[in-house]
């Protein structure tokens, strides 16, 4: 590389690096371990401030550009990214990152002849986007008959129709060609990427601009039911009014194409790693900005990489004025709970339930939160609220009776507890979150423990690889005192959670109990060890462990009151 050129790069990364997320002054080698563990811990703003500082040492070395292309991408700087991803272009290096970048920049330009002009063997993104990004890149260029062809194209692609089908239908609907776009919709082979919630809001505005709001309401209760979200809620309120609601999915060509970053990122959710799913909806957001949809992708996406003040202020992003400005403050809520500022969350709910008093899922959001904050008393207020908004056989009913039940048992409060884990066992009979919670609060209190075994069974049967469903089976056998038959599912138990303290501590009581007493003596201080003095959740007792290993657990049932371990006769008893 020339001289000239290394020099040009450098003053771009010199640019670059004064509108950076600041670092700490270091060497090139430095910043660029840094970079590494920053995006290890996928801390994209300081992976992106060491990476570009280590560019200026080496601004030709092709991971740290790739590196520090994709870190400013995944922050959404894409106009910081851009420049970089130019260079690695121009050095005719492969990267999928650079090239989308690229793409995106050209988009933002309205250059299309550019776009149409790229390689898809050398500069390419991926068949898909490829394809659909030229399909509306002829569009912007005024050729219609090719945009067209180009997405029939894509069609012919195996896994791809479904896809180019949507952008074909958002590509007529956006040139007012309605009755086109409303026959690719009503057709069942196009693919199930058109029913989407997203496809089927579409799909309404477009049926409304052929004055047909009876069919687009008929429709939308059948895909969502009569008690839809409130985003929903207004645009079947709109509907009924006989409003002829406007296209606004898709108003410009520029719009299209963020359709089709925001497609692939839809597609990707649950499916790739966060991270890689994260750089297709910054893309949506940089070519579209208001594109709500791709803003709260990126948000949950952020909320589960951990980066909680990220996702706060993307959450934040959402006007007030949308219709799923609710959908945003609840996520908004739950990444503030997930920070360790639930107080924070608690007051974003209360206002949002003074905003909506009718909506039942932030009543549930509120009792989560003041559940897990040991407010057991306010938790069941707001489930008591939320369940008197909810629809009867509603798939939330079982889950809110259940919450409420721990709710309840922890406050002892066992009759409301009890009823309702059996209600919602009555509205969900197998579920064995609900079989293991009230078969193990049976087995606690000594009552009916025949019936919670069969519980407990039935839950391990569900759930065999869970460690506290199988713990729950092994300690229900030895409160019968069956304890031979619990040492090979407390065993069990512990291999699935191996660190957990309680599960360790119930393993050195069965071993106590059929007089293991050195191997009982080893799980209680490896119980010991486990407990962490800041978590006050745990249900661990360090003080009680202490004294089983000075004295042994007969000696301390003696000082509790409690009965003797007493080994099981044949027949149960």
């Amino acid at each position: 590389m020339g001289l000239l050129r290394k020099t040009a790069i450098a003053a771009l990364l010199s640019s670059a690096l004064l509108s950076a997320p600041a670092v700490q002054a270091m060497s090139g080698s430095g910043s660029y371990l840094a970079g590494r563990q920053a995006a290890l811990d996928r801390d994209f703003g300081a992976a992106a401030g060491y990476f570009t500082r280590a560019l200026i040492a080496d601004p030709s070395n092709p991971q740290l550009l790739e590196q520090a292309a994709l870190a400013n991408l995944a922050m959404g700087s894409l106009d910081r990214a851009l420049p970089i991803a130019r260079t690695i272009e121009e050095m005719g290096l492969q990267s999928q990152i650079a090239h989308m970048i690229v793409v995106a920049g050209l988009v933002k330009a309205g250059d299309w002849d550019g776009l149409l002009a790229r390689d898809a063997q050398t500069v390419g993104v991926g068949p898909l986007v490829d394809g659909l990004v030229t399909a509306w890149a002829h569009l912007g260029a005024g050729d219609v008959a090719e945009a067209l062809a180009a997405f029939d194209k894509v069609a012919e692609r195996g896994g791809l129709r479904g896809f180019a089908l949507y952008h074909k239908a958002m590509a007529l609907a956006m040139m007012g060609d309605y009755e086109s776009a409303e026959a690719i919709f009503s057709d069942e082979a196009s693919g199930a990427a058109l029913m989407m919630r997203r496809g089927t809001m579409a799909r309404a505005e477009i049926l409304s601009q052929l004055e047909r709001n009876d069919r687009a309401l008929e429709m939308l209760t059948q895909a969502f039911g009569t008690d839809p979200d409130p985003g929903l809620t207004q645009l079947m309120d709109r509907l009924a009014a006989g409003e002829n609601l406007p296209f606004s999915h898709v108003t410009s060509v520029q719009d299209g194409v963020a359709e089709v970053f925001f497609s692939v990122a839809a597609a990707l959710t649950n499916e790739a790693r966060d991270e890689y799913t994260l750089i297709y909806g910054r893309v949506a957001t940089y070519l579209r900005p208001d594109h709500v949809d791709a803003i709260l992708l990126n948000a949950q996406l952020l909320d589960g990489l951990e980066q909680y003040d990220m996702a706060v202020e993307t959450y934040r992003s959402v006007p007030t004025t949308s219709p799923d400005f609710h959908a945003a403050e609840l996520g908004r809520a739950e990444a503030l709970r997930r920070a360790g500022k639930p107080d924070a969350a608690i007051e974003v709910l209360d206002r949002l339930a003074s905003d909506y008093p009718d909506l039942a899922e932030i009543h549930s959001a509120l009792g989560d939160i003041y559940r897990q904050q040991d407010n057991f008393a306010a938790a069941i207020t707001a489930y008591d609220r939320a369940l008197e908004l909810t629809e009867e056989g509603a798939r939330s009913e079982w889950f809110l009776h259940y919450v409420r039940g721990i709710s309840h048992e922890r406050l002892d409060q066992w009759d409301q507890a009890e009823a309702d884990f059996r209600a919602a066992l009555a509205l969900n009979p197998e579920q064995p979150q609900v079989l293991n919670y009230l078969g193990y609060s049976l087995v606690e209190k000594q009552i009916k423990l025949d019936e919670a075994l069969d519980m407990i069974q039935r839950a391990v049967a569900a759930r065999p690889d869970s460690g506290y469903i199988v713990d729950s089976l092994g300690w229900v056998l030895f409160r019968l005192g069956r304890y031979d038959e619990a040492v090979g599912h407390m065993e069990r138990a512990v291999e699935l959670m191996p660190v957990d303290p309680v599960v360790t501590d119930h393993l050195g009581d069965v071993y106590w109990a059929v007089g293991r007493y050195r191997e009982a003596e080893f799980q209680w201080k490896r119980a010991l060890s486990f407990i962490d003095p800041e978590d006050t959740e745990n249900e661990a007792d360090p003080e009680r462990i202490r004294r089983k290993l000075e004295v042994g657990l007969d000696q301390v049932l003696v000082e509790e009151g409690a009965p003797p371990l007493k080994i099981a006769n044949d027949n149960g008893g």
